[in-house]
């Protein structure tokens, strides 16, 4: 039975971020991820955007982490070699309702301390952003705000918690969690585990994880939402990333310019009903669609590329009487859920942690891990500890110059996003490494262009199936059972 100091359960953003940070120390780490790669439920599918702090309550464990997370992002993604484009972010009012909100998210910014935070009237708005909806009555701008690419955020951080030390366990579900001397027994995979403590980051399953040890104090209720990706044709569309403040009660637009300059729409919003579903809906694209174009009327809708749909673990506090019937509050929870059940001190809880989740990963990772190093008496700091993480170079990302000077001709697999036969073979074979068809897209950005993978899918499985010694039948698009290509059976006839 392997022992560990702290099994970190999870591996989305804030699981990596955990064990990142937790990597800093001598403490044996491991994380345990249900899925054949880190990153793909979540972490996966969100806004991507680095809030500036102005949005959250001041007082607040949100407030304080966002705009300390926000002020350090450049110095992080320097350290993890991952994009980060700080292009700020307008708010739009259209009438004396949301005048109002803009007003008091002002006050809330400026007693959070986010920096350079400013009114803006119409013709100031539409001076920074032209394709503005010209009825603008009233902007919030917040130059610091950022947006970064979610999932290249996460792998970054396991593969350079991995270097320094951390164990990750993938395809390893968690089945169950006892109470064993000097900490907690896990069944894992097929596998059993001991950890003196415990950080719960499984996100829409949170309260799952929580309730193998102790009684339900919270519960998770998800709620999905749809997004619209458009081609890089409509990068120019939009300067900054744009929010909708509508005039009545309800769900506004997000539109955002990604760092890889493309333009993402959404979310709408509704509750989950059933299981974990990733698929989209025509009346939560309708809504995005219709959104988006209240605060850019011209927004070109006509390169849409691809949709996707994407969940949020709403977290409510419960109670559970005697007969093990469980009562949820009428309000969700405002502030980030960190912290430990009754009778379990060295069992953390990161739940339900939404926006600005992505934001704030790492300032939580750093949060969990002094309380843990507290709890547990303390850890000696790891000196072979590296923070820099060596991304490789990206081809579609570099100068003209730079390319010149690259050794020897580059076999373009992914036309849309100039990747490199070798980019797709530096992504399988790193640790962690991809090994699936949507793990090398995570990776290099394969198949996220116009075409979708029309054009490189077939050569990605066939790296794929060459480097990890597998029939090209064997290769998965992403989840369990998702294979691609089947092997001819002879004559059915």
């Amino acid at each position: 039975m392997e022992k560990f100091d702290v099994a970190v359960i999870g591996g989305g953003v804030l699981g990596c971020f955990a064990a990142r940070n937790l990597a800093r120390y001598r403490l044996r780490v491991a994380v345990f991820e249900k899925n054949a790669d880190v990153c793909t439920e979540i972490s996966r599918a969100n806004t991507a955007i680095i809030y500036s702090g102005y949005d959250n309550k001041p007082g607040t464990l949100k407030a304080r982490l966002c705009v300390r997370a926000n002020r350090d992002f450049d110095r992080l993604c320097g350290e993890l070699g991952v994009p980060f484009k700080r292009c700020g972010s307008l708010m739009a009012a259209f009438g004396p309702r949301g005048e109002r909100v803009l007003r008091q998210k002002m006050e809330q910014g400026l007693a959070n301390g986010v920096p350079e935070l400013k009114l803006l009237s119409a013709a100031e708005a539409l001076a920074i952003e032209p394709g503005l909806n010209p009825m603008v009555t009233l902007a919030l701008y917040a130059p610091s705000t950022g947006t970064v690419n979610p999932w290249e955020l996460g792998i970054a951080a396991i593969e350079n918690a991995v270097d320094n030390g951390a164990e990750l366990f993938l395809d390893t579900k968690v089945a169950g969690i006892s109470p064993a001397e000097g900490g907690y027994r896990i069944d894992a995979g097929d596998g059993r585990f001991e950890a003196r403590a415990i950080v719960n980051c499984s996100g829409l399953y949170a309260d799952k994880i929580s309730e193998m040890v102790a009684k339900p104090y919270f519960r998770i209720a998800p709620t999905r939402g749809d997004y619209i990706i458009l081609d890089t044709k409509a990068g120019g569309a939009v300067r900054h990333i744009g929010f909708l403040e509508p005039e009545e009660r309800g769900k506004g637009a997000t539109i955002v310019p990604t760092v890889d300059g493309n333009v993402m729409l959404g979310p709408s919003e509704e509750p989950l009903s059933g299981e974990a579903d990733f698929s989209t809906s025509e009346s939560g694209l309708a809504f995005v669609r219709g959104r988006s174009m209240e605060l850019i009327p011209n927004i070109p809708l006509e390169h849409t590329i691809r949709s996707f749909a994407a969940l949020r673990p709403n977290p409510f506090f419960a109670e559970c009487d005697a007969s093990g019937s469980v009562t949820l509050s009428e309000r969700g929870i405002d502030d980030f859920l960190i912290g430990s059940t009754e009778g379990h001190p060295l069992f953390i809880n990161l739940a339900g942690v939404k926006t600005p989740g992505l934001t704030c990963a790492n300032e939580i990772g750093g949060y969990v891990t002094e309380l843990l190093l507290e709890r547990l008496g303390g850890a000696a700091a790891n000196p072979a500890y590296r923070p820099v993480r060596p991304a490789g170079p990206r081809f579609s990302r570099l100068a003209p110059e730079e390319r010149k000077a690259l050794a020897g001709p580059q076999r373009i697999v992914c036309r849309c996003r100039e990747v490199t036969e070798e980019e797709v073979r530096n992504a399988i074979r790193r640790v962690p490494g991809a090994t699936t068809v949507d793990g090398v897209k995570r990776r290099t950005g394969a198949g996220m262009g116009r075409c979708q993978g029309g054009f490189c899918t077939q050569r990605v499985i066939e790296i794929l199936a060459e480097e990890l010694g597998k029939p090209v039948t064997d290769i998965r698009k992403d989840a369990e059972g998702s294979y691609l290509l089947t092997q001819a059976r002879g004559d059915r006839s």
